[in-house]
């Protein structure tokens, strides 16, 4: 008895229509990369088990998905693999078990990239990839286990206006996809100067965890959480007071101003965030939210959120400035700082506003009839030309009624139909028929191949 085939929870197949939507995106985004001089770049899927953990803090470590190791079946493994088992039972990993997973993201196998060929690559480096990662994650709307990620990233220089230029691609690429965003603005050094208030830099993590998810639970579970995790009531009530900060950008930053100001790590990050603000005082779409923690430990400075303004979904971009990631894999001192754009939730966004335009279904532009085996070789012949000229066309495959040569351009959205019977044949004519407005006209062969489609 056969068994009910699936998919993998958290993943999915994407059909025809599904491909030419996301195509759409990834050509966007790809274009706007290369204008702003970005190259290409792609890793493998999984890398070293070390490569990745430890880098993307604890519920990050949670979220990584471990390959098992080949060979685990052969008789001389098996006591190794039990014994290994129950160390990862224990939270621990075993080499005997697996020494390799699927990538978590594209940032630090980017890092570890750099760090392999730095001897190489002219600084700053900048690239651009699309890829998918794999996160073990409860799937949800927007939220899958298998998803695209296309990132750009600028390593090998610390200037601020990389930030800038970091920016200007995400309001550059949302405005072409016809997305209403809101670009959100923080500082890491702003966060690790409330934690300096707070007690000391031991205590970054433990907040920026829990600030991290205060738009999923709440200011209460926020407190309860860092209430948890050792944090005394004096101390909630700075961090409550640093995240009830609000009002116009100017009044934001004077408020925060007072409050971390005194700080140096609080003056760096308030400063940098105005030098963006005042680069680019024409872009509404960029906000100060210093609730924003981005709670990936490799963040150094200037981090960036994405959120569409019209649908019910989370970030649909992120990403900051990471200044010694490469240190990681012992290469120290080469600064970075990406954008990463989140596919599968930007087409989520487009399919919830009906943004994709019309045309982005279309594949072949004419579907050439088949009408009969002589008629069949003069119109292969005409398609041959037509490609030649890039335009995308296909021949029936096989001689049927006219209804079913209708209904295959029907249901793939095709949108002329080039019809050669026997009397266009002795004529050298040809009849093309518009699908989408129900007109038609007859032409010459060599003004059909000229004609505009």
């Amino acid at each position: 008895m056969s068994s009910k085939v699936s998919l993998p929870q958290g993943t999915r197949d994407f059909g025809p229509e599904v491909v030419r939507k996301r195509n759409y995106i990834l050509n966007t985004i790809r274009t706007v990369f290369e204008i702003c001089g970005f190259q290409p770049l792609e890793t493998p899927a999984m890398e070293n088990l070390e490569t990745l953990m430890g880098k993307y803090g604890e519920e990050g470590n949670k979220l990584i998905f471990k390959i098992l190791n080949n060979g685990l079946n052969d008789a001389k493994n098996i006591e190794k693999a039990k014994t290994a088992f129950g160390q990862v039972l224990e939270g621990k990993n075993d080499k005997n078990l697996t020494e390799r997973a699927l990538k978590y993201d594209l940032t630090i196998p980017f890092a570890r990239y750099v760090a392999m060929n730095h001897g190489l690559l002219a600084f700053p480096f900048k690239r651009y990839q699309m890829q998918p990662v794999w996160r073990a994650d409860r799937p949800a709307k927007g939220r899958y286990r298998e998803f695209y990620q296309c990132d750009a990233d600028v390593v090998g220089s610390r200037s601020l206006i990389n930030e800038v230029e970091l920016a200007t691609i995400y309001s550059k690429v949302f405005a072409n996809l016809g997305i209403d965003v809101a670009i959100k603005l923080n500082s890491r050094k702003i966060l690790a100067a409330l934690a300096e208030l707070c007690g000391g830099n031991d205590k970054m993590t433990d907040i920026t965890v829990a600030i991290d998810k205060l738009d999923k639970i709440g200011i209460g579970k926020v407190k309860q959480e860092l209430t948890e995790r050792g944090l005394t009531d004096r101390q909630i009530q700075v961090i409550e007071k640093y995240l009830g900060i609000s009002g116009t950008t100017t009044e934001m930053l004077a408020e925060a101003q007072d409050l971390l100001g005194h700080l140096s790590m609080g003056k760096e990050g308030l400063e940098e965030l105005a030098f963006i603000l005042t680069y680019l005082p024409e872009n509404k779409s960029l906000v100060i939210d210093f609730t924003l923690a981005r709670g990936l430990n490799y963040y150094t400075g200037i981090i960036f959120e994405v959120k569409a303004l019209r649908a019910e979904m989370g970030s649909i971009g992120g990403g900051g400035r990471y200044d010694d990631l490469t240190g990681l894999f012992g290469v120290p001192d080469i600064p970075g700082v990406g954008i990463s754009f989140g596919v599968d939730r930007i087409y989520d966004v487009m399919e919830e506003l009906q943004l994709f335009p019309e045309d982005v279904h279309t594949g072949t532009q004419v579907l050439f009839f088949n009408l009969g085996e002589a008629e069949a070789k003069v119109a292969f012949g005409l398609m041959q030309q037509l490609r030649d000229r890039g335009v995308s066309c296909e021949l029936f495959h096989e001689n049927s009624k006219f209804d079913k040569q209708f209904k295959y351009a029907e249901k793939k959205k095709i949108p002329f139909a080039v019809m050669i019977g026997s009397k266009e044949l002795e004529t050298g004519t040809s009849i093309i028929k518009d699908l989408r407005k129900g007109t038609q006209q007859e032409l010459p062969f060599s003004e059909l191949l000229n004609f505009s489609f």
